[in-house]
């Protein structure tokens, strides 16, 4: 492959791109994880953390990828053979399902068609028919990543209390969380699961459990095996502002400042920026004659939006185009959806600019590769981003 000038547009949907004020945070020598300047930034990171999943409530940091989130998730609150009930939103929810079959618990897959996000309705329905409470938990993906489709996570939180069951509520936010609306408190989610690596703007290696108080007490009685994933050792030891063992001190720092970064621009503008991109590239690809992954447009994502190809076009083959011609990464298409599909991923430290960038690599790519569409989906999206200041875009509360 020849050597293209200019800087690599990273448009995966995570990890994504990491701002320069980040990684100069994170640029430093390591200190002592046992000593009085961890001892602060651990404490400054603990209380931060917490405004971004919009909690009052502990949030456990691991040094980990967010499937060891997904883990920490599960055995602190349940326990060998309990019931989980979960949905089929796409690869990631199906993912979350097999690692729990690992684990000796027995869950129970809502089928779905990985074009929207969670039904509420079918949710209660299940949960109205377990009588017997035998299902412990609920699982949700709120934004799944492999789709573009975003669950209404305040609404399932309805169908729960409508069906009057104790099931606790577990709800994965990898590819939402500082991107997409997400209220952990005010939707009476007990555990939701987090990643670095997206939204929060900083390279993969941290991952979180934001944990309400019925969770914790779930946690004094399940039965899983834990050790690194165990939430009474940390939180211990995290109010002392300490690990129990060795964090990802220079990734601390970079959570420092990305923290910071996300509370400078205001989380509602985070959330109408990241709405207000996923708006102009959906223009974009219907302006292409182009399909959206996502059918049901209250479901469609801010973070990224999953295109599908046209018959007898191999998506990967055109991915491969646009990383040749014009020194683009694009997302794949994911098991079923595997040579059907790209994604754009438009999350993260982002902007106008960068997302017409990004449209305009697609588009000319299109065109290198053979594929049928029309012309004109970058100028659809810029004239969603014109409108900026007529009437700014609603946040995406996904309620």
């Amino acid at each position: 492959m020849a050597t293209l000038q200019g800087r690599h547009f990273l448009q995966i949907p995570g990890p994504t791109n990491v701002p320069d004020r980040v990684l100069r945070a994170m640029d430093r020598p390591t200190i002592d994880h046992r000593g009085p300047e961890f001892q602060a930034l651990a404490t400054r990171v603990l209380a931060g953390i917490r405004t971004i999943f919009q909690t009052e409530q502990p949030v456990v940091i691991y040094p980990a990828s967010g499937t060891g989130a997904w883990e920490a998730a599960l055995v602190n609150t349940l326990s060998p053979g309990d019931r989980v009930l979960m949905f089929e939103t796409g690869h990631f929810a199906s993912l979350w399902k097999t690692l729990a079959e690992k684990l000796g618990l027995r869950p129970e897959f809502l089928e779905g068609d990985w074009r929207q996000g969670a039904d509420p309705a079918a949710i209660e329905a299940r949960l109205r028919a377990d009588e017997a409470h035998e299902i412990k938990a609920v699982c949700i993906v709120h934004n799944e990543t492999s789709t573009g489709c975003v669950s209404p996570i305040a609404d399932v939180r309805k169908a729960i209390d409508a069906a009057g069951h104790p099931a606790l509520y577990l709800v994965d936010t990898i590819s939402s969380l500082a991107s997409l609306d997400y209220r952990h408190d005010a939707w009476g989610v007990d555990v939701t699961v987090g990643g670095s690596q997206k939204g929060l703007m900083l390279p993969p290696g941290l991952s979180f459990n934001a944990i309400s108080q019925k969770a914790l007490a779930a946690s004094k009685s399940a039965g899983l095996a834990r050790a690194y994933w165990d939430w009474g050792e940390m939180l211990a030891i995290n109010a002392k502002g300490f690990f129990p063992y060795t964090p990802a001190t220079n990734l601390l720092f970079g959570l420092e400042a990305a923290l910071e970064m996300l509370h400078e621009e205001g989380l509602e503008r985070v959330f109408e920026r990241h709405a207000r991109h996923g708006e102009a590239t959906r223009r974009a690809v219907r302006a292409w004659g182009l399909e959206v992954l996502c059918r049901e447009p209250a479901h469609a994502s801010g973070s990224l939006t999953a295109v599908m190809m046209p018959d007898g076009h191999d998506a990967d083959g055109f991915r491969a185009t646009v990383l040749q011609s014009f020194n683009m990464s694009l997302g794949n298409g994911l098991s079923k959806l595997a040579g059907r599909v790209f994604r754009i991923g438009h999350l993260g430290f982002f902007n106008d600019l960068s997302l017409i960038g990004t449209l305009a690599g697609v588009e000319m790519g299109l065109k290198a590769a053979g594929v049928p569409h029309e012309a004109g989906g970058v100028q659809a999206a810029m004239d969603v981003l014109a409108k900026r200041g007529e009437a700014p875009a609603a946040s995406h509360a996904a309620e």
